[in-house]
């Protein structure tokens, strides 16, 4: 088991080298600069996000898709992968996991778009879309279509499922000490493994339009409650949260030197583990928002790309941003000895019960979200792969992998994980950076449209 262990961490750390950090990072500048900075219509974006467009054909309404996205990507990488990034790459990690997210509006918004455009309905007489169909339909390669939703179709057990499981796990074992009786670890474990699994299961029994309905009301709660639990704490330790601001922008570009229990990190791991939490937390030019984007209710690719984009304003650019602020400014990150669990654990300590019910509970909430969403990528991917008669046996394994990430905990699921987002991600990338020029001109097209309404 060890040696997987180190294999599979070796690969992750193959995967995630300089050449895809400078891939990723090179389509967001890339992308952003072909949308004509896309990033400018934010606002109107928003604006989007909560409009009803009528006739528009879809199986979930714009709001219901970008709910349904924003419950894959705010999960335990906004808080656990924030943590990860802070011990293993020093608090410069912040700064890049913020600038991709910053930049990768312009990619989440490109990939979105063209998984619209070229969205078919299957043979249940539903919506179906992602990287998959773009590579197969526009670049005329199955088989790139293939590979991506083989590798959508793992990853999905890892970002989406195990690592979530597998983080709620061990984050109400921590807090164990709140509870009015002892229970035993591994106990304590199998019972969050079984509520999490039999909730799931109820969920998926509905399809997409469950997972919808459930996501639309889950997602905005549970986002506005953590962003104002950071917002106490940063308000309530606000002389350190200069100097926090100043320490993540120099470490960013100078790397840490060791201190405390931490033991040091240089510009690169800052950037590696920056960047590839930032892609596991907003998952922009991962190719798995536009599989969900495609479902949507819309008459112009354009208008629902600019949906999806705002799910990594609100991901990455606010809510890790803020999770990083409270991480690094709690200093515990330098203690001897320090998890992603036992930081999260001391920074919204400060706040005393309340903060515990704001990480414990936003934690909860936001995994049981993004096995959600998740579920219905990796369900995509398999369809695309063997055809609907998968998706019944895939929700079962699904609900049992589940159950296995809250019992098994270990690195190694992280690493996998990692490695499966980066391995996805390629095709994805490679595909909009050969369609920028589609792109472009749909960008140009609506855009010249609203300027003469």
């Amino acid at each position: 088991m060890e040696k997987l262990d180190a294999w599979i961490a070796a690969g992750a750390g193959y995967v995630w080298g300089p050449w895809l950090v400078i891939l990723l990072a090179g389509t967001h500048l890339y992308l952003t600069w072909r949308t004509g900075l896309i990033q400018r219509h934010l606002g109107h974006a928003i604006r989007l996000s909560v409009s009803k467009e009528e006739g528009a054909q879809g199986d979930i309404s714009q709001f219901g898709a970008l709910t349904t996205a924003l419950a894959a990507t705010i999960g335990t990488g906004n808080i656990y992968g924030v943590a990860g990034a802070v011990l293993l790459g020093g608090p410069g990690a912040v700064l890049w996991m913020w600038l991709t997210g910053v930049f990768g509006i312009a990619t989440k918004y490109s990939e979105a778009l063209l998984s619209v455009k070229y969205r078919v309905v299957n043979e249940r007489g539903q919506m179906s879309g992602g990287p998959m169909f773009v590579l197969q339909y526009a670049l005329k390669a199955r088989w790139a279509g293939m590979i991506f939703a083989l590798f959508a179709a793992l990853a999905a057990f890892g970002i989406g499922n195990m690592t979530q499981a597998d983080a709620i796990s061990g984050m109400v074992v921590a807090n164990a000490d709140v509870l009015p009786f002892t229970v035993a670890p591994e106990t304590l474990k199998m019972s969050v493994g079984i509520f999490l699994a039999g909730m799931t299961a109820l969920v998926l029994l509905g399809g997409i339009r469950s997972i919808a309905r459930v996501c639309s009301l889950l997602v905005p709660f549970m986002a506005a409650l953590y962003v104002l639990g950071c917002l106490l704490v940063l308000a309530l330790n606000w002389e350190v949260v200069p100097h926090t601001i100043s320490l993540i922008f120099s470490s960013a570009f100078t790397g840490q030197a060791a201190v405390g229990g931490f033991v040091g990190a240089g510009i690169r791991e800052a950037m590696r583990y920056g960047v590839a939490r930032g892609l596991f937390s907003n998952e922009s030019g991962l190719g798995s928002a536009p599989i969900v984007a495609a479902a949507a209710r819309t008459k112009d690719p354009v208008r629902q790309a600019l949906v999806s984009s705002t799910g990594t304003f609100w991901d990455t650019v606010v809510i890790c941003a803020l999770t990083g602020l409270v991480l690094v400014g709690s200093g515990d990150w330098t203690a001897e000895g320090a998890t992603k669990a036992s930081l999260c654990n001391q920074a919204f300590h400060s706040i005393g019960w309340l903060g515990d019910f704001i990480l414990v509970g936003g934690l909860l909430t936001f995994v049981f979200s993004t096995i959600l969403g998740w579920s219905y990528y990796g369900e995509k991917a398999v369809e695309y792969l063997v055809g609907v008669k998968a998706i019944m046996p895939y929700r079962v394994l699904w609900v049992a992998a589940v159950f296995l990430g809250s019992v098994w905990q270990s690195t190694t699921i992280w690493n996998f994980a990692d490695m499966m987002n980066g391995l996805m991600a390629i095709p994805n990338l490679i595909a909009m950076l050969l369609l920028s020029g589609v792109i472009a001109s749909e960008t140009k097209r609506y855009f010249d449209a609203r300027a003469q309404e």
